[in-house]
């Protein structure tokens, strides 16, 4: 887990739950910095930086297509 880097940060844990979905669906191996602990205590959001969306760098690029269709799902046909 060490080889992990950060590829995008959350204010809340809400925030997560479709994402992880989404990761698990296409197999990418993650974890979520700090999300039990601001889960627990959520007003330490700004002293620990939010929760840290991590991957292994090889996933970047599948990761952060994930995160723009994420970000971007309204399709007008």
């Amino acid at each position: 887990m060490e080889s992990f880097k950060t590829i995008a940060t959350f204010n809340f844990a809400h925030e997560t739950v479709v994402l992880k979905h989404l990761l698990e669906q296409e197999e990418i191996p993650y974890f979520f910095e700090n999300e039990i602990m601001l889960s627990v205590v959520p007003f330490y959001n700004s002293a620990l930086g939010g929760i840290k969306l991590k991957v292994h760098p090889n996933d970047f690029e599948q990761v952060q297509e994930i995160l723009d269709n994420l970000n971007n799902p309204l399709k007008i046909v």
